[in-house]
């Protein structure tokens, strides 16, 4: 590896970059900054608000690889399951579920793109330089604007299927136009940080994640970070913060009007055990909904907060240590997602139980379902002797 020892006074300026300065300090054995062993070619790549920092200790940046080497198994093998399970059974080729399928293949690739990051972490920074920084960036803003958006879509079927179950259904044709929809929507983003035309694709913290720009100190950059804030978290988050309100509210109306019905009629209740099952089905797949995009919303605020102080706010306060905070929560919630499915969807649960029973899953048929097998197989020995 070449060091590039240049005394504090000098400057180096390429392709019309702002000049970056590289102090002698940065290959003190004492004291190294983050970024002393980035080649020029690439250290205008990086932000100068990084390059103010003390190199990290080594262990901190072989941690953080072995946790996301735990992410990554995590994600993709829960993920994993869960593409294969819905698109494998028949049962689970609904419309509705080509939006879960979709969350699954977002949060499936966000893990694909951290072997750079634990190779980078390997080599304690900027190792995979600018061409890694861009994949990274690009399958990043893909995935975290397809999860958002994902949830919103998701968020609005349920709100249709439990309050207005006769004029809202699903159909393959319109859950497809969402899954491009999502993915048009986040191409601009992506587009204008490649080309830098408008944004850019940038590392952060230890130099070994990559993310948007949020840090250049231009009316361009805070534009930016705030119309990707607005379009990528805030629309997203407002819809489902409302269909979910709104299909709070129908359950509640709804069980207090039976609930008033039944008293005057004298019985315990207007349910058969049939109708029991199935609202119950639909209320728990709405709780794993709900949860999933609560998480999401946990997830992600704290990157949105951040990026807001980068651009607007007091810069000191984003230290690399604190910046890889809100980076690990957005790949937490991808590892997290297919198992709040396996805790709530009832039928992903069957399914799931079926194909892989080593997994010790113990859900029960739905009474429904039990009743008609139990009949047809009352009536095939019925059949048989009359033949």
């Amino acid at each position: 590896m070449e060091y590039y020892n240049i005394s504090s006074s000098a400057a180096i300026t390429l392709d019309n970059a702002s000049a970056v300065l590289f102090p002698q300090a940065r290959l003190s054995a004492e004291r190294r900054l983050l970024g002393w062993d980035v080649p020029p070619h690439e250290i205008r790549h990086i932000p100068e608000h990084w390059l103010q920092f003390q190199e990290p200790p080594e262990s901190m940046h072989y941690l953080l690889a072995m946790l996301y080497i735990f992410f990554t198994i995590m994600s993709l093998t829960g993920n994993g399951l869960v593409i294969w399970v819905f698109t494998a059974a028949k049962s689970l080729r609904t419309p509705s579920n080509i939006l879960v399928i979709n969350l699954a293949v977002c949060d499936f690739l966000m893990m694909s793109k951290t072997p750079i990051f634990i190779y980078n972490s390997f080599k304690r920074g900027f190792a995979l330089g600018n061409l890694g920084c861009q994949i990274f960036g690009i399958i990043g803003s893909y995935t975290g604007i397809g999860a958002s958006c994902t949830n919103a879509f998701i968020a609005y079927d349920r709100y249709n299927v439990i309050t207005r179950p006769m004029e809202g259904k699903m159909t393959h044709g319109k859950a497809i136009l969402m899954i491009i929809f999502i993915y048009m929507y986040a191409t601009p983003f992506v587009v204008a940080c490649v080309t830098e035309s408008w944004g850019r694709f940038v590392p952060e913290g230890y130099l070994t994640s990559c993310t948007f720009d949020y840090l250049t100190d231009n009316f361009d950059t805070r534009l930016f970070v705030g119309t990707i804030f607005f379009f990528s978290f805030c629309c997203p988050t407002a819809l489902i913060i409302y269909y979910y309100s709104q299909i709070v509210g129908h359950v509640f109306s709804h069980e207090k009007a039976l609930r008033e019905q039944a008293k005057k009629m004298n019985v315990e209740s207007l349910r058969s055990n049939v109708d029991k099952s199935k609202d119950t089905a639909e209320i728990r797949i709405a709780k794993a909904a709900i949860t999933i995009c609560f998480l999401f919303f946990v997830s992600w605020t704290p990157y949105g907060v951040m990026s807001l102080i980068g651009a607007f706010g007091d810069k000191s306060l984003l230290t690399p240590g604190v910046t890889m905070i809100p980076a690990c929560t957005c790949k937490m919630v991808a590892c997290i997602d297919p198992f709040v499915y396996a805790i709530s969807h009832p039928k992903y649960r069957l399914e799931l139980q079926k194909r892989c029973p080593w997994l010790a899953i113990n859900e029960k048929a739905p009474e429904s379902a039990s009743t008609s097998s139990t009949t047809t197989q009352e009536q095939a020995p019925q059949q048989t002797t009359s033949a």
